[in-house]
């Protein structure tokens, strides 16, 4: 079976990935095997298990990407954004393809995946929910049967550990939403109304950020127009989804070209 290398291992998602990996099915042909698991160095659990609790995996948790990449076809990285760019480049030069589920790095991490997409396969997936990556194709579909001229506003909840905000699938919802009005987001969007501001620009998209408890993750896009609003709605309830989605990917991702990729390739939407 093709080994998988997870970078960030002892964070919610990667011991929710360890935890897919026990309960995928044993079909040789679709399945993968743990082989690498990274955490930061000044972790706790460095030389323990990569398995938290349940049954052990064999493989311990380390502190060195090469190590953990080594036997790895290919790597599926939650670990900080501040790491995404060095775990990019390890596994470019290993030939590891890789799936960074990571979110709110910069722009030099996304140079540094582009730069990996020449070398190897890379998916960059803000959200690797099944869910979510139909909610995107169906939000870019409706942005261009509605038109510019429609009001849109993008909302989204998480637990109230989650730093980054919006989220980068809210973020990845408001590019598919400008890019099917031919417009980027960056030239459209809106983060901030408090106090005395002005009408709503035409055309710009709005965004809501929710941190409180511990919400899974919930994302609407709204449309809104004189009379009638449209709303698209994901609300995950369990982690495990993320993680089951994340190994599919990676099974898709390994063998393909080099290039970047998103869900909605894995799916073929």
């Amino acid at each position: 079976m093709p080994g998988i290398a997870i970078l960030g291992v002892t964070g919610r998602m990667g011991q929710a990935l360890v935890r897919a990996l026990r309960e995928a099915p044993s079909d040789p042909g679709s399945s993968l095997q743990l082989s690498g698991a990274l955490a930061s160095p000044s972790s706790a659990r460095l030389g323990l298990d990569a398995a938290a609790e349940g049954a052990p995996t064999g493989i311990c948790v380390g502190s060195d990407p090469e190590a953990a990449l080594a036997g790895a076809a290919v790597a599926v990285d939650f670990s900080a954004p501040q790491q995404l760019a060095a775990h990019a480049r390890a596994c470019a030069a290993r030939g590891v393809a890789f799936l960074a589920g990571t979110t709110g790095f910069d722009r030099d991490a996304r140079a540094a995946l582009e730069a990996a997409a020449g070398r190897i396969p890379v998916l960059i997936a803000p959200n690797t929910s099944v869910g979510v990556a139909v909610l995107t194709q169906l939000a870019s579909a409706a942005a261009a049967a509605l038109g510019a001229d429609v009001d849109v506003e993008i909302s989204e909840a998480h637990h109230r550990l989650k730093r980054d905000a919006p989220s980068g699938t809210a973020l990845a919802l408001g590019e598919a939403v400008a890019a099917a009005r031919g417009a980027r987001l960056e030239e459209v969007a809106c983060y901030d109304r408090h106090g005395a501001i002005e009408a709503r620009t035409p055309g710009s998209i709005g965004f809501a950020v929710v941190r409180a408890g511990d919400i899974v993750g919930e994302h609407t896009v709204m449309f809104a127009a004189a009379g009638e609003r449209l709303e698209l709605t994901h609300r995950a309830t369990d982690r495990m989804i993320f993680a089951r989605g994340a190994l599919r990917a990676a099974r898709w991702l390994i063998g393909r070209p080099a290039g970047l990729y998103g869900m909605r390739d894995v799916l073929g939407v």
